[in-house]
């Protein structure tokens, strides 16, 4: 009998861009190609999905893999590594690396290094900088570059443009949608002072509300005098909201699972220097603006920013720790757990990780379990219930902030282009990761 798909994903239930129910799904080639109801002698291959539900591959739009220069908290391979283990197809890697990603040569650098390594399909952001700004239309045009991101306020890393003059030359002269880390360097550096010598707590005193709000603020009315699309990453107060809900024409926002699922002071008392980024985990009350933004839909997509540092350096007296966490692994079971709570629907979160990256970013081929799609499908076990554990860490850093939290929901498998690559917490094939593309950057 002639095989019309090379692996079967049968009987389970398939959340999707139209509905929810129960499909198999047919897969030719690397491509959907059959979503429906096939007999199982028609694949090569059949996974019995029974009792699970059959995603389109999680995306996570921003990662700090740290390679190149800062290979010791992290790289391409670990952290690409810790991805699929969490159940994550696809990732959208940041420029604050050691050279920062801010010219050609940095872009190919990483696109060399990425082959034969990286475990997932990516992307790389292009820094933006005063310096750069001119050349920034043929750079965020190059394959393998999913946009330019730009750092109003200083982080990990030297990329910044603090300035309103800097910020308005980038966007005048880009045409893709650019992504902001949104916190203003001038009120920053007035205020550094309030963060005490090993009071941690004072992270989100120093790095207030006002310094998210002013620079959200500033921003959306530059996008705006310039005509740019923008993303606005990590919103971490319920302030910004309104502001980004009188813009949706121009701006897109991101919110973290981090802020979803911690709040201060509870976490600065359990987890110390270990709770610390930028912007800071804030009290509940913001937490509780950020949930009622993704139940109303004013949030497009969830993100991990994944930004490790080692054990050690993040046990360093606050504030000569480093701010950032791992989050790449955890950020699907973290989602599933809110999902097992009632805090959303199954459907509102693959359009959150998945449909929403695509329209976004106009990811060709990607987020969809659609016909001619690429094959990029995360299984999950919604009624599993595990701990998450410092020990199933894959990434470099070794840590979680979440270790021992009970969750339910689980990544059961991860599938890229058709092929296996994560199966029950085992890494099955070896490293298959492709760049990504994009509509806007299609050539012929």
């Amino acid at each position: 009998m002639t095989k019309n798909f090379d692996l079967l994903i049968k009987g389970g239930t398939v959340v999707n861009h139209d509905s929810t129910g129960a499909r198999d799904v047919g897969i030719l080639d690397g491509r959907i190609a059959g979503v429906g109801s096939f007999d199982a002698d028609v694949a090569g291959e059949v996974i019995d999905a029974t009792g699970l539900h059959v995603l389109p591959g999680v995306i996570d739009t921003q990662v700090h893999f740290r390679e190149p220069g800062l290979d010791s908290k992290e790289d391409l391979e670990s952290g690409s590594r810790g991805a699929v283990m969490g159940g994550v197809t696809a990732v959208f890697e940041m420029p604050n690396t050691k050279p920062p990603t801010t010219d050609v040569p940095a872009i190919e650098d990483k696109l060399r290094r990425a082959h034969g390594r990286m475990h997932c399909d990516h992307a790389f952001y292009v820094g933006g900088t005063e310096e750069n700004a001119d050349d920034l239309p043929e750079l965020e045009q190059l394959p393998g570059v999913c946009g330019v991101k730009v750092f109003m306020g200083s982080s990990t890393g030297t990329l910044l443009v603090a300035g309103d003059e800097g910020v308005g030359k980038i966007l005048s002269r880009i045409r893709r949608r650019a992504a902001f880390h949104s916190e203003d360097e001038y009120r920053l550096r007035e205020r550094r002072a309030l963060a005490e010598l090993g009071k941690v707590e004072t992270h989100a005193v120093w790095r207030d509300v006002e310094t998210a709000v002013s620079c959200t603020r500033r921003l959306l009315a530059l996008a705006k005098e310039a005509g740019a699309l923008i993303h606005v990453l990590h919103i971490s107060t319920r302030d910004e909201l309104p502001l980004l809900q009188a813009h949706r024409d121009i701006a897109t926002v991101e919110v973290l699972p981090q802020h979803l699922t911690l709040s201060a002071p509870d976490c600065y008392d359990r987890l110390g220097t270990f709770a610390q980024q930028n912007p800071p985990l804030r009290t509940a009350e913001h937490r509780e603006g950020l949930w009622a933004a993704v139940q109303s839909g004013l949030v497009d997509v969830i993100g991990s920013d994944h930004a490790p540092h080692t054990f050690e350096e993040k046990s360093a007296t606050y504030p000569k720790s480093p701010s950032g966490m791992p989050g790449v692994q955890t950020m699907l079971p973290l989602m599933l757990d809110h999902v097992a709570a009632g805090r959303l629907s199954l459907e509102r979160l693959v359009d959150l990780t998945s449909h929403g990256a695509n329209r976004v970013f106009g990811i060709a081929g990607k987020g969809r379990l659609a016909l001619g799609y690429d094959a990029d499908i995360t299984i999950v076990d919604l009624k599993a219930k595990r701990t998450i554990t410092n020990d199933w860490i894959e990434t470099k850093s070794g840590w979680t902030p979440f270790d021992g939290m009970e969750v339910t929901g689980w990544p059961k498998g991860t599938i890229i282009r058709g092929q296996k690559v994560m199966w029950e917490d085992e890494l099955v094939a070896p490293s298959l990761g492709e760049p990504m593309r994009f509509h806007s950057t299609l050539r012929g």
